[in-house]
């Protein structure tokens, strides 16, 4: 149970990236909460048999549910804490924030887990000991350090899968660094997204931004260095103050988050569109099943010119779903604006899209929607 009767329990780490964003979202918000480490007990004591998967963060509320993914999680808690809202009122800036919030969920995984695994004299003492502190607390240094390796290994796994290979990796560098100087020259006239206070697109980036990228020695000296401002951002969305200020008005994006969105619809949009097209396939292959995989074959996607081959994630496409699904649901008068987003990326034929395959979560497992 949580440790009193107000508070919500976080089962987090401070270098898992969905942990950063959930943390973040709690204290930005207000929300009164205990964190824990999780231990290789809790998971399988509490965390497994009440939501059936190994992923944290997980937030046990004071009803006694479990709250699993973080967007789930924001979501459930909005309408119980709904002052200072993270989804902006007016449809350019949440069209904007929804796409960001995918970009940092989905798409920053690959810089993060490049810069975590590929600078393995730098990070690896640190990260290795990161994970043996958290699942092995009861251990000496020394033991928790060289299990920790052994956890370590099973995401290192992951890198290539994902696309980080060894031609890939220039385009990877090239693209974040790009990225950085970008929400550096942004955050240098704004504290936020949009505006005085963090939108549902500044939590999706604060993920991989902090845990990976903010944290990990190496990534971390480079971020300093090259993006003051956007360390400063990470350090203001970390931070255990509440934030109480104000979107920017006029329902304003600011000329310096182009670049951003412009990247995202050029980088990821492409991947998401080409996993619709082969989760209809999967479909029509396995009429009667509704659980979908977690990986599904691969694809092509493109970095800066460069070009390579990852894993396909399904599951993805439930969040895709979010900012294309407030785009159609918009009435007339206020579609135009929306337009105008979608128009100046280049994605209004994605975004009016209606694809045959929808994914809904049921019971923390992506499946086919009927």
């Amino acid at each position: 149970m949580p440790d009193n009767n107000n508070d919500y329990t976080m089962y987090g780490a401070e270098f898992s990236l969905y942990s950063g964003k959930l943390r973040s979202y709690l204290r930005k918000k207000g929300i009164p909460f205990t964190e824990r480490s999780p231990s290789v007990l809790t998971y399988r004591r509490f965390i497994v048999p009440r939501t059936g998967v190994r992923f944290i963060p997980v937030l046990h509320t004071p009803e006694n549910a479990v709250l699993q993914d973080t967007t789930a999680t924001i979501d459930a808690l909005e309408p119980r804490f709904p002052e200072r809202s993270v989804y902006p009122a007016t449809p350019r800036q949440r069209l904007a924030a929804l796409l960001l919030e995918l970009y940092g969920d989905e798409w920053l995984l690959i810089p993060a887990m490049h810069y975590r695994w590929n600078f393995p004299q730098d990070n690896l003492p640190f990260v290795h000991q990161e994970f043996g502190d958290m699942a092995f607390p009861w251990f000496p240094k020394y033991i928790r350090r060289a299990l920790g390796r052994r956890l370590g290994a099973r995401f290192q796994d992951f890198v290539p899968r994902l696309g980080i290979t060894e031609p890939m990796r220039p385009a990877i560098e090239r693209s974040y660094q790009q990225l950085l100087a970008a929400l550096d020259a942004h955050f240098a006239e704004h504290g936020f997204l949009f505006g005085g206070r963090p939108s549902i697109g500044d939590f999706g980036m604060i993920g991989p931004l902090y845990a990976h990228l903010y944290r990990d020695p190496f990534p971390g000296r480079m971020m300093r260095e090259k993006a003051p401002n956007v360390a400063a951002w990470v350090e203001r969305m970390m931070a255990p103050e509440p934030a109480d200020g104000e979107f920017l008005s006029g329902d304003a994006i600011p000329e310096t988050l182009w670049p951003v969105l412009t990247r995202m619809a050029r980088e990821q949009v492409p991947v998401l569109v080409d996993t619709e097209w082969q989760l209809g396939e999967w479909r029509r292959n396995n009429p009667d099943t509704r659980e979908i995989p977690r990986v599904l074959g691969e694809n092509r996607f493109e970095i800066d010119g460069a070009v390579g081959r990852r894993m396909v994630l399904p599951h993805a496409l439930w969040r895709w779903q979010r900012p294309r699904d407030y785009y159609q649901g918009l009435p007339a008068e206020s579609r135009a604006a929306a337009a105008d987003v979608a128009r100046r990326l280049g994605l209004r034929v994605a975004l009016g899209a209606r694809p045959g395959c929808r994914v809904t979560r049921r019971d923390n497992r992506f499946i086919i929607e009927t």
